[in-house]
């Protein structure tokens, strides 16, 4: 009845014969399975009371599940709607010349951010030669760079990673630099 009433009896099957291998189950265990159910299952989980209590926490009632990422790729793959991976979606990678610069990328990132950027942040001492091929792996257009003397000025380093240009934009205007990237990508 409270199956029927969620909407949901069509996609539920009792199944006294399912059994999950964790001895901490109290009550009752669930799997699910694809609709046509020529994979195996997807999830499984279950009602575990006396869990916390046996690690030391407090009596608490729960139940819980998990899923593995293989039967979910397969479904995906089998429904033609896995995402590609080729692009991470990252439109600029922000890099840190040294340590005492990395509040002041942390800063710049959050910036680009609230201007509409998914940003990466390189917080490492790593060469600006591995920062570019990061940020091309990862498909990222703009490198942006945070350097010592740039800094001072209340500036940073931007490279356009497509045509190979570099400029130095204040961080005060960054902002608007988005925005007429979103303009020049538009059209």
């Amino acid at each position: 009845d409270l199956c029927q009433a969620y909407g949901i009896d069509d996609w539920i099957m009792f199944d006294a014969s399912v059994v999950r291998g964790l001895a901490y189950y109290t009550g009752i265990v669930f799997e699910a399975f694809d609709r046509q159910g020529e994979l195996r299952a997807i999830a499984g989980g279950g009602r575990y009371d006396k869990l916390l209590e046996t690690f030391g926490g407090d009596p608490t009632p729960a139940a819980g599940f998990g899923f593995g990422d293989a039967v979910i790729v397969e479904l995906l793959k089998e429904r033609n709607v896995l995402p590609s991976f080729d692009s991470t979606g990252t439109d600029s990678v922000v890099f840190a010349m040294n340590q005492d610069l990395y509040k002041a990328a942390i800063d710049v990132a959050s910036k680009l951010r609230g201007a509409g950027q998914n940003v990466d942040v390189v917080l490492e001492k790593k060469k600006p030669k591995w920062v570019f091929k990061h940020a091309d792996r990862i498909g990222a257009n703009y490198c942006v760079i945070v350097a010592p003397s740039e800094f001072e000025e209340g500036a940073v380093s931007i490279k356009d990673l497509t045509v190979g240009e570099q400029t130095t934009v204040p961080i005060e205007s960054l902002a608007s630099w988005v925005e007429d990237v979103k303009a020049k990508e538009a059209s």
